[in-house]
């Protein structure tokens, strides 16, 4: 008997909207440009990111899109990776926040490594932007198993997403619980207003 396919789409969003529009990621990355050129405020998860880490601390930035997150973090001080799927946006990213280290990996097949091969751990990372709802359902649990991989010890992995977007609460929870994380808090925004049924903000710890 075969076993069912997971819940989820069954291919990466991402990568099916730029199959369908090739200029998808340049709009994506303009839009960002233009929204910060005009003065408003795209840094408010970033802000509370760096409210919860230690002063220099090493932070991924994972779907880091065109690098609005980690190049605050990384002005601010931190040490920073992002890692994205898209290649053009990994090269605006590169333009625009050189002093980060930006590189082009899939989420559900992360690795990083030291310039000695040692595997990055971090003090925090951080998913925003709705990054996790893109995935394609075999791609949920690899993904948190991969960024699980990745924590220090005492590590915290912040995700936020709509829950209007194809990923249910109870769903991730249980993806993060099979792939060695629990939730340890659970906020309705950035801006940790409480708990809700539209937008999921959680930390998460290794089990």
């Amino acid at each position: 008997m075969t076993s069912p396919p997971p819940p989820g789409p069954p291919q990466n969003l991402w990568t099916a909207a730029v199959g369908r529009n090739p200029g998808h990621a340049e709009g994506y990355a303009q839009r960002w440009r233009r929204l910060e050129a005009a003065g408003q405020d795209i840094h408010g998860e970033a802000r509370l990111i760096d409210a919860m880490a230690p002063r220099g601390a090493r932070i991924l930035d994972a779907g880091c899109g065109s690098g609005r997150l980690g190049g605050y973090l990384a002005r601010a001080g931190h040490e920073v990776v992002g890692v994205e799927l898209d290649p053009h946006l990994i090269a605006v990213a590169r333009a625009d926040h050189p002093q980060v280290r930006w590189e082009v990996q899939n989420l559900a097949g992360l690795g990083l490594r030291d310039a000695d091969g040692t595997r990055l751990l971090f003090d925090l990372q951080v998913s925003a932007g709705n990054v996790l709802t893109f995935l394609a359902g075999a791609e949920r649990r690899p993904a948190l198993s991969r960024l699980a991989d990745h924590l220090a010890p005492a590590g915290r992995l912040v995700v936020g997403f709509g829950l209007g977007r194809g990923y249910a609460a109870a769903d991730f929870e249980a993806d993060a619980a099979a792939a060695g994380l629990r939730i340890q808090q659970r906020f309705g925004g950035w801006d940790l207003r409480p708990a809700d049924e539209e937008f999921l903000l959680a930390v998460l710890v290794r089990t």
